[in-house]
């Protein structure tokens, strides 16, 4: 199944049924509309030729009837179709979710945080529009399209066939040709909206810093920019739609032409209630065509989003088109192990599109319990180490490896710096990194990192709800909330990046000094940590300090390097924005 919408479609969990139903309503409602035109025009032609009145009294009842059921059909089509499609996004966002969560860890690491917000956010809305404003419409057009020609056929052949050619021209060509003729203009203009979409996120993620770097100005500028290139895209693309839109009103009125010349041709042979439907039926048999070429431009942008959608989600090496299978809980504590060793031989990492770092010197093994501090310039590569030594992130040469059967993914755990804080309890924002932790942990994990005092004073506790995530506490809360996220689970290997950013001097060396050293208590000496840091005191118990600026050893015995500190200046590296670092050894 290679149509990339059609693969969608099992994401969506579309069942037959209720696609059934709401093709059936919307087809009965293009059908009354159709015999409510050609009752009419009996009635028309009947009433001239002035009958008694009982007699056009069954006619009169059954206008009213079909002009009601054409209304209330088309009500209950939108309510059945707009149900199945919400059913089916919800339905594919929950797997999204679940692939993206349960999938290869280091697949999305390798997308951007925009690119997942819009591919579960405006391409699965495009996806379930495919079903309101693309199969309904095409699937009610074409029952009605049949009707009209046999129709028309019976009353003239002739007609018949001037009728199918039009249906021929407004349902197939004319949707083709402003498919095929908005295509490059969408794609144009989907570019230029991701353009938009990445600044944006930019703008709103690291406005500070650009602030200071004088770089919000020129971002604000590319934004507008962009937005301009999305109009003049669409643009193009509504002339296009224009001219196609033209060729059913010009078809409608061919056919009804052609019917008003067999009409004068008939005029002697057929009864005049048989002359008045031939020539006012097919001023409405092209009514259902009317959404023709919504559909056709739905389902190409449909398409696009579906293409794009499954790009992401084929790197997560999950079956998306299955529901989620329960899952029997696991006493993580049971399985977890409480020590390991890693391997670690000429290991050399980076990012795909930069190039590669390292090897360390002498570097070729973290044993259980060592404490490890990794320093270096914005861009040295600390981030990707600890990636690439979590197993998210492929080595550009040499391998990781833990002692034993385990894999790195399976007992050492990454804490980014830019970790989420979600709009619940505290409780829950902890438990995300253990589910199991109970509320005794949890509090002296919290008070580890010094915010005791802070919750006492929330009006309930643990359960008092962040409700704007984020934005509900200060830079140094939630950096505090993150590392007691470090505290609560119990892998044996964690690796911290920044763990300490916008907390106050005294407080960041405090902190970096008890993650360090393996007697303060603050992490089980049998655990490994590696910390990721600009600024580091210069009397930590670290085992190791790995200045990346220098790609040496260095160890707590060596006397040529007591510490490596560096102090930020811009804190951005963005485009010509550098951090501007000093080391001092």
């Amino acid at each position: 199944m290679r149509d990339p919408l059609l693969r969608s479609i099992r994401l969506l969990g579309v069942r037959p049924r209720p696609v059934a139903r709401s093709l059936a309503l919307g087809a009965g409602a293009s059908i009354s509309a159709l015999a409510l035109a050609a009752l009419s025009a009996w009635l028309i032609t009947r009433a001239w030729q002035m009958p008694p009145v009982l007699a056009l009294s069954i006619a009169v009842t059954s206008v009213r009837a079909l002009g009601i059921s054409r209304a209330v059909l088309r009500y209950l089509e939108r309510l059945a179709t707009h149900d199945l499609a919400l059913d089916a996004m919800a339905t594919a966002r929950s797997r999204m979710f679940r692939a993206l969560a349960t999938g290869d860890a280091a697949h999305p690491l390798s997308v951007k945080r925009s690119e997942i917000v819009g591919r579960a956010g405006d391409d699965v809305d495009e996806i379930g529009n495919a079903l309101v404003r693309g199969l309904v419409p095409i699937g009610a057009a074409a029952v009605t399209g049949v009707t009209a020609i046999v129709v028309m056929t019976l009353v003239s052949p002739w007609a018949g066939l001037a009728t199918a050619v039009a249906w021929l021209l407004v349902a197939v060509l004319a949707p083709w040709a402003a498919a095929a003729g908005t295509e490059r203009s969408e794609a144009d203009d989907r570019a230029a909206r991701g353009e938009l979409l990445d600044i944006t996120a930019t703008l709103l993620w690291h406005a500070p810093e650009l602030a200071v770097a004088g770089r919000r100005d020129q971002l604000l500028a590319d934004a507008r920019a962009a937005a301009h290139r999305a109009t003049a895209a669409a643009d193009r693309g509504i002339r296009v739609q224009a001219w196609a839109a033209g060729v059913l009103p010009a078809a409608t009125g061919a056919v009804a032409v052609i019917a008003c010349l067999l009409a004068v041709g008939l005029s002697g042979q057929v009864d005049a209630t048989t002359l008045g439907v031939l020539i006012l039926l097919p001023l409405s048999a092209f009514e259902a065509a009317g959404g023709l070429l919504d559909a056709a431009r739905q389902l190409q942008r449909s398409r696009g989003a579906a293409r794009r959608v499954l790009a992401l989600l084929d790197g997560t090496g999950v079956d998306t088109t299955a529901d989620a299978s329960p899952i029997a809980p696991v006493d993580r504590r049971a399985v977890m192990p409480s020590g390991a060793d890693l391997v670690v031989d000429r290991l050399r990492w980076g990012h795909p599109a930069t190039s590669a770092r390292g090897p360390v010197d002498g570097w070729s093994s973290i044993a259980a319990g060592e404490r490890i501090a990794v320093v270096g310039a914005s861009g040295s590569g600390k981030t990707a180490l600890l990636l690439t030594l979590a197993g998210l992130l492929a080595p550009r040469a040499g391998e990781v490896r833990v002692s034993g059967a385990a894999t790195p993914a399976q007992v050492v755990r990454y804490f980014g710096e830019d970790a989420h804080l979600f709009a619940t309890s505290v409780r829950e924002n902890l438990l995300v990194s253990r589910g199991d932790a109970d509320d005794a942990e949890i509090t002296a994990a919290l008070a580890s990192v010094g915010l005791q005092g802070w919750i006492a004073g929330l009006p309930e506790g643990l359960d008092t709800v962040l409700d704007a995530g984020v934005d509900a506490v200060s830079a140094g809360q939630r950096r505090r909330l993150l590392l007691a996220r470090v505290l609560v689970n119990t892998a044996p290997v964690v690796l911290l990046d920044e763990p300490c950013e916008h907390l106050d001097r005294d407080e960041s060396d405090r902190l970096h000094r008890e993650l360090l050293d393996p007697r303060s208590g603050l992490v089980d000496p049998r655990r490994t940590v590696i910390v990721a840091t600009h600024t580091l005191p210069d009397d930590t118990a670290a085992d190791r300090v790995i200045d990346l600026d220098r790609l040496i050893r260095c160890t707590g015995s060596d006397p040529g390097v007591t510490s490596a500190v560096h102090e930020e200046g811009g804190g951005l590296q963005l485009n010509d924005i550098w951090t501007r670092e000093v080391t001092i050894s």
